[in-house]
């Protein structure tokens, strides 16, 4: 579990006020010193992540925020990245102090309330201020997940029990992407699933990249069989098998040769083309494919890139895909790229979004990418979705998947 990517973790927010006891809290759950504590105010500046297995959750991801009530010179920037972690959280923390309940922790709530996360209250530092009845009644009467956190070993495995099982009745469905549901029910127990894998100059040497690795986990977890092959070597590893595979998926990049080379009766897609379907909205992202069709002279387009990869000659978020759009388009396009983690606050400029597969980050920072653009009116698609519709396949690598069938007929 301690090599599980990020991306596929639980995450959890810790937030409140400067010197609540959010560092504390966070090194007494870890067992460690993760995040420096201090009693000065404002030790903790930027958000700090710590990967972890917190059994039976599983592997999770904290991440433990700066204070909101931080007034120094560089206090909105960080309260932004603050809001930012917010995005990618599956399940905040309100870190508070005993008798202590200010405007900053309504306004966190409301947040909270806002985003629609699962939330719950840590008093924090109990073993220095004890919290009365009271209080503890008017924490309850706002969440009924409230835990008493004193800051001492002997206090540690009542705190934790008592968290982890806060967490297990907060957890949200969907918050952690189980690998078996991958290929969502196209190939089953004992069945074949052949990977059409480039190895060009973009592929990471000795290694796979991570859909790459996911699908292959997430086949063996199904008790299936995965088969690799180049996409040279594809239509002779179709002739080696003694039947016809479940599903063949492939490098959105190759989707065309795929395609060509597989027997109508194969169902077949793309590795970004099942990260839509788990990380967002499959059906909304070939909605949203059909904006290629309309573009006009002028029109602006977001490429969003979750990883920070060293771009490489002919990458395909920067080069190739704007390449495909001009030439399909035949428009003179004005296009924008960005990378990892930062994300335009204001979209509406944009005549269309084409995200890559987000193996990166979690479907809740996918998804709040999603609707932001979709509130502003802007169509957002992905890469695999994008792509096969640029080479006249959509139809075809989405038969695995009926509901998106629906959407690119125009009737979801």
């Amino acid at each position: 579990m301690d090599k599980t990517p990020k991306s596929m973790r639980l995450h959890i927010g810790l937030f409140g006020r400067t010197n609540a006891g959010k560092s504390t809290f966070l090194n007494l759950v870890a067992g460690q010193d993760v995040a420096i504590t201090s009693p000065e105010p404002g030790t903790t500046t930027d958000p700090v992540e710590k990967t972890m297995e917190l059994l039976p959750l599983g592997p999770v991801v904290f991440t433990d925020t700066g204070g909101v009530d931080d007034d120094t010179a560089l206090g909105e920037r960080r309260r932004e990245r603050t809001r930012a972690a917010l995005r990618r959280t599956d399940v905040a923390v309100l870190v508070v102090e005993a008798e202590v309940w200010t405007p900053h922790e309504e306004s966190l709530l409301r947040e909270f309330q806002s985003a629609s996360r699962p939330f719950l209250i840590v008093v924090a530092k109990t073993d220095v201020r004890p919290p009365s009845d009271a209080f503890l009644r008017a924490l309850r009467e706002r969440s009924p997940q409230v835990i008493a956190s004193a800051a001492t070993p002997r206090e540690r495995d009542r705190v934790v029990n008592e968290f982890k099982e806060a967490l297990e009745r907060l957890r949200p469905e969907g918050g952690v992407l189980q690998a078996a549901d991958w290929f969502g029910g196209a190939v089953s127990r004992g069945g074949v699933v052949v990977l059409i894998i480039p190895v060009d100059r973009e592929a990471p040497k000795g290694r796979l990249i991570l859909p790459q690795a996911q699908a292959v986990r997430a086949a063996l977890d199904g008790d299936a069989i995965a088969v690799a092959a180049k996409e040279t070597d594809y239509p002779a590893a179709l002739e080696r098998l003694s039947g016809p595979p479940d599903l063949v998926v492939c490098d959105s990049q190759v989707v065309d040769h795929m395609v060509a080379h597989t027997p109508a009766e194969i169902r077949c897609t793309t590795f970004s083309i099942l990260l839509a379907r788990l990380k967002g909205d499959l059906p909304a992202m070939v909605r949203a494919a059909k904006a290629m069709d309309d573009l006009r002279d002028g029109d602006r387009i977001l490429i969003g890139e979750a990883c920070t990869h060293h771009a490489v000659e002919d990458d395909i978020g920067r080069q190739k895909i704007p390449r495909w759009l001009r030439e399909k388009t035949g428009r003179e396009l004005h296009i924008d790229v960005t990378a990892g983690r930062d994300w335009p606050e204001d979209l509406a400029s944009y005549r269309l979004v084409i995200h890559c597969g987000a193996c990166m980050i979690n479907r809740r920072e996918m998804m709040h990418r999603l609707q932001a653009a979709g509130r502003l009116g802007v169509p957002m698609t992905n890469y695999g979705v994008a792509i096969a519709h640029l080479k006249g396949v959509l139809d075809r690598v989405l038969e695995p998947f009926p509901e998106a069938i629906v959407a690119a007929a125009g009737n979801g």
